[in-house]
């Protein structure tokens, strides 16, 4: 076999497409293997360029090649389409991302560590609770509303319903209601513990990481925010800029410009959907201190402008947008967030 400079993997959950080039381009290997193949076949090769697609397991594939002695980078699904020539298949996929890792312009994705990955994990893991808590919620409120009681929305008013299911000898409600009702109320408790001890675990990881920590100095980003920032964005210098870091998280105008004319929408909503939604939440929260007069600085002075002439909600987005700008430097310099007249970050000691 001629050596192998660049192969392009599709990887599975058990059978795995190889597509190899050498210096030249010409192609040299195409090759399926098992799951269990992977590790004897890749020891055994030369060191070489690996590009993978940016998906489930990648990350662990990544990790285990490069111990190996390989280069993995991993590229996003959607800049692998463009070199997919006709038909969809194992080996056409593992060509396109053999062609796309040697373009000199494409963007890659920072492998991450096992630790990183351990804490979106905990992200992950409380989304998904709280997602359920919220479908238990709507559920007993729309029972009780049948029978004429109905309690503001929010997770606080909601325990109002649980006490009434609890409490046996409350009349309000009739046996065969309460008993439906009941699993409905532990399981909502049950979630609620849940939920608490993974706000705490990731409370946990967030003091562990230098880098949430600095985050978090950042008006409208906490514990959670700070953290899965810190996990999901391993190395900042990958981005130019702020604006190209607000731009990977979906946070600028979609552009539909032509002959000269510059025409600017709503946001894309591209990249990284969790990031953008906790950013978009976490510069509500900080509006609404804006707002009560908490603050002065500079950031503050410039959010209240904009209030004046736009709405709260195209605010916080754009209140967002410059906290995602902010937390760049705050990754990129080293940096804590104090608020300057420039409203730049200063260096730490």
């Amino acid at each position: 076999m001629e050596k192998i400079t660049t192969i392009g993997l599709d990887i599975a959950k058990n059978v795995f497409q190889l597509h190899g080039i050498d210096e030249n381009g010409e192609v040299v290997l195409r090759k399926s293997l098992r799951r269990g193949q992977m590790m004897i076949f890749f020891s055994n090769l030369s060191p070489c360029l690996i590009g993978m697609e940016a998906c489930a397991t990648a990350h662990h594939w990544a990790r285990t090649l490069m111990a190996s002695g390989h280069e993995v980078r991993l590229i996003p699904p959607a800049y692998v389409k463009p070199y997919l020539r006709r038909q969809k298949n194992d080996a056409a996929d593992a060509a396109a991302i053999c062609e796309a890792v040697t373009r000199p312009s494409m963007r890659f994705v920072p492998v991450k560590s096992e630790e990183q990955q351990a804490t979106l994990m905990l992200h992950s893991a409380r989304d998904l609770l709280v997602s359920q808590r919220t479908a238990l919620i709507n559920a007993v409120r729309g029972h009780f509303a049948e029978f004429g009681m109905v309690v503001s929305q929010g997770a606080r008013n909601v325990h109002l319903l649980i006490t009434i299911i609890l409490e046996e000898n409350n009349d309000d409600l009739s046996a065969s209601a309460r008993s439906a009702l009941l699993p409905l109320a532990t399981a909502l408790l049950d979630i609620d513990a849940q939920i608490s001890k993974l706000g705490k675990a990731i409370l946990i990881a967030h003091r562990k990481s230098d880098v949430s920590m600095r985050l978090a100095t950042i008006p409208g980003i906490g514990p959670i925010v700070a953290s899965s920032l810190s996990a999901s964005i391993p190395d900042a210098s990958l981005f130019k800029g702020g604006r190209e870091f607000a731009a990977y998280l979906g946070l600028v105008p979609r552009q539909h410009s032509t002959g000269g004319k510059p025409r600017l929408g709503r946001i894309t909503k591209m990249g990284n959907r969790r990031l953008r939604k906790l950013l978009v939440i976490g510069a509500h929260s900080a509006l609404y201190s804006i707002k009560s007069g908490k603050t002065d600085t500079p950031l503050a002075v410039w959010a209240l402008s904009l209030l004046a002439k736009k709405p709260f909600k195209l605010v916080a987005v754009a209140l967002a947008n410059k906290m995602a700008r902010i937390a760049w430097a705050v990754m990129m310099q080293n940096t804590i967030y104090q608020p300057t007249p420039k409203g730049v970050a200063s260096k730490m000691a």
